[in-house]
């Protein structure tokens, strides 16, 4: 059987075929990344808001729940802004914004940082991060 598939194989050989991104061209877009940066920064926020002293079964459930969220969404900003990175930015947008790369890199820094702590200074960076990208992004469609 595997010799009739390796001579079948040789009477039509495959093309090599190229593509640019994974998914459909159009469909990119930076407001997942932006969302998922603003819930970051909400659940800091209620994180910072719970009672410190004598919490209830109720503030430990809610921290755990807001700890877990943070984390997910942190990650999700990480993941969507590497989609836009290296599928959506090209070498020409270079030239629009030469600080592209670093701009990525930072944020995608940031989602780090926010998933390993709980600092409304971090969380406030991500956001205003995340902003900046998707200006660019929206500068690229004029």
């Amino acid at each position: 059987m595997r010799d009739l598939l390796l001579n079948f194989a040789k009477l039509l050989p495959a093309s090599i075929a190229h593509a640019h991104c994974d998914v459909p061209c159009g469909i990119y877009d930076p407001k997942s990344a932006q969302i998922a940066a603003a819930t970051v920064l909400k659940m800091v926020q209620l994180i910072n808001d719970l009672p410190k002293e004598n919490p209830t079964v109720n503030d430990r459930n809610k921290f755990v729940r807001c700890v877990l969220t943070k984390e997910e969404h942190a990650r999700i900003c990480k993941e969507e802004l590497l989609i836009l990175w290296t599928d959506y930015f090209k070498p020409e947008h270079l030239t629009m914004f030469p600080k592209l790369h670093e701009a990525f890199w930072n944020a995608a820094k940031l989602c780090s940082k926010n998933k390993q702590g709980v600092s409304i200074e971090d969380a406030e960076s991500l956001v205003k991060a995340v902003d900046e990208i998707a200006e660019m992004f929206q500068k690229t469609k004029k």
